[in-house]
């Protein structure tokens, strides 16, 4: 008999076809196997349940998705019929099983490598509907399926298709099992505690998000507007909502950024919408001309070329081209998401893309604190800013941390969250401890699709590396969104975008005139835990004794 977790568990009425299985499977399995009833995971703010899981020592692991009453799969659809809610559709089993499958590895596998090892397998079971031998459906064989008539042996089935249909590289071993179950017992219930205070934090920031559109509810009549706020006011979200309101209202839109990171954020929010509102044109400032045929970037990649070229020669090329362009594919209004990166030829350049050069809409939200790059362009909007001084996005700890770097103080509205973490070591020696707070980070529960590692100085070797494998920006920011894995990046390029978790390899400064600016950037990142890893006196030389003391607040 298999040891049970939890070992009696609670069938509700609506759950009798569950106890059917775990009775089968508690009574058939092994002593050393164990079995878990109704496991909750949580991942990236998604539930996920699996109603069985077996861990069996010399197998592997599977995962049992169990539906009651008749179940039955016609034309794409699958549906349930029994008690009083009669037939209706359900979700695909086989696709929550896998599902929860997945979510179970990616949770095992920072905790235990010898766990991660073994086979695992998905695999669904009702018990009370009789399936044909010869069944199957597209990603379902029937040997994927316990039915009715199969409970005798239910336990014999599970280990052929872990065996025969799982992924994975051996056998789960005896430590492997151990450790597994150690890590669904003990540490489960960890996780989702310190995830639970993440999640609270995200529905509190979302909601004040959303209230920061009244400011666009009052100005709705404005042509004209420049909004500045610190990092986590919710600059990004009013862009995107502006962008919206516009379209909707009728008008031919483009919604622009200089960061290739938020610009395929913007691509991949905007593709959500109906087609018929979404903006004309979404992406990088430098992609519009080139889409409208200007000359590509010279394969001299020397500093001063790329300079000439993207500083001056391709805006002269982007006015040219709009000015010759029918007034049909100019537009009405153009929303510029942290314009601050803007430089003065690229502000020509945008107006000659509006229909009415004097009076078309002119939309943009800056933050004077992130100017990381060495360029620096006016807003051609002279009336006065609206002014955000909240910050909704970073726990209290995080923002009073890099408040010091802001000149304009801020409210904080966050949830207070864990303490800030400030890991002292040499310059060159930041890339190898903010690794090894990885490392714990993931120890400590965090989804590895959860956390960022940021650099100041050189890249780290696995974004090099990413780099390299993906080829083009799009797939490996597509990386980034997918949160499936720690993710490696520089602070130049995520502006606009942020974690849970950030660790800050602070390993140097490309420009040490904009450090203060990086070190800004990197550590308003993090929307619920920041590590910061670096020399202390070092940093203070970058931002100030004010962070110093701070950050001598948290080490150790």
């Amino acid at each position: 008999m298999a040891r049970c977790f939890p070992a009696e568990p609670d069938f509700p009425e609506d759950r009798r076809a569950e106890r059917v299985v775990w009775e089968a499977l508690r009574d058939q399995l092994p002593d050393d196997a164990a079995l878990f009833h109704s496991l909750q995971l949580k991942e990236g703010g998604n539930e996920y349940e699996a109603d069985l899981v077996v861990v069996w020592p010399g197998v592997g692991i599977g995962v049992i998705e169990v539906k009651g009453g008749q179940v039955t799969y016609a034309e794409g659809q699958w549906r349930q019929s029994g008690g009083a809610a009669g037939a209706h559709r359900i979700g695909d089993p086989v696709v929550q099983a896998q599902d929860a499958c997945h979510v179970l590895h990616r949770f095992i596998t920072p905790r235990t490598t010898e766990g991660a090892k073994g086979r695992r397998a998905h695999l669904v079971a009702f018990p009370y509907t009789p399936v044909p031998s010869g069944w199957s459906t597209p990603g379902c064989p029937r040997e994927l399926v316990v039915d009715s008539s199969d409970l005798g042996s239910a336990a014999s089935i599970v280990k052929t298709v872990i065996e025969f249909f799982g992924i994975g590289h051996a056998p789960l071993s005896d430590d492997g099992a151990k450790y597994v179950v150690e890590a669904l017992t003990s540490q489960l219930g960890g996780q989702l505690s310190l995830l639970s205070v993440a999640e609270e934090h995200e529905h509190r920031v979302d909601q004040m998000t959303r209230d920061q559109a009244m400011i666009l509810g009052v100005l709705r009549h404005q042509t004209r507007l420049k909004v500045i706020g610190g990092a986590g006011s919710g600059k990004t979200w009013l862009a995107l909502e502006q962008a919206s309101r516009l379209v909707s209202a009728g008008q031919r839109v483009a919604l622009l950024c200089y960061s290739r990171g938020l610009a395929r954020y913007f691509e991949r929010v905007v593709a959500t919408w109906p087609k018929d509102q979404r903006p004309a044109y979404v992406g990088l400032f430098h992609g519009l001309p080139l889409l409208w045929g200007a000359p590509p970037p010279p394969e001299d990649k020397s500093a001063e070329v790329q300079s000439v070229y993207y500083e001056e020669s391709l805006p002269t090329a982007m006015a040219e081209l709009a000015a010759a362009l029918p007034e049909s594919e100019r537009f009405d209004s153009v929303v510029i998401d942290e314009a601050q990166d803007f430089g003065e030829a690229w502000w020509t350049a945008t107006l000659a893309c509006l229909r009415d050069r004097d009076s078309g809409g002119l939309f943009a939200f800056l933050d004077e604190a992130q100017r990381v790059f060495n360029r620096y362009g006016e807003v051609p909007i002279p009336l006065a800013p609206i002014h955000l001084s909240d910050n909704l996005r970073n726990t209290k700890r995080i923002a009073q941390t890099f408040g010091s770097l802001v000149g304009e103080q801020m409210r904080y509205l966050g949830l207070d969250g864990p303490p800030v973490r400030f890991v002292q070591c040499a310059t060159d020696e930041a890339l190898a401890a903010a690794d090894a707070e990885v490392d714990r980070l993931v120890d400590e529960g965090w989804p590895q699709g959860q956390i960022a590692l940021l650099t100041t100085g050189r890249r780290h070797e696995m974004q090099v590396e990413l780099a390299e494998t993906y080829g083009d920006p799009a797939s490996y920011w597509d990386e980034f969104f997918a949160e499936e894995s720690v993710f490696y990046g520089h602070v130049l390029g995520f502006k606009g975008l942020e974690r849970n978790v950030v660790a800050l390899a602070v390993n140097g400064i490309r420009d040490t005139e904009r450090a203060k600016e990086y070190l800004y950037v990197g550590m308003s990142r993090a929307r619920t835990q920041l590590v910061v890893c670096g020399d202390l006196d070092t940093i203070e030389t970058y931002g100030g004794t004010a962070l110093r003391k701070r950050l001598e607040r948290t080490s150790g």
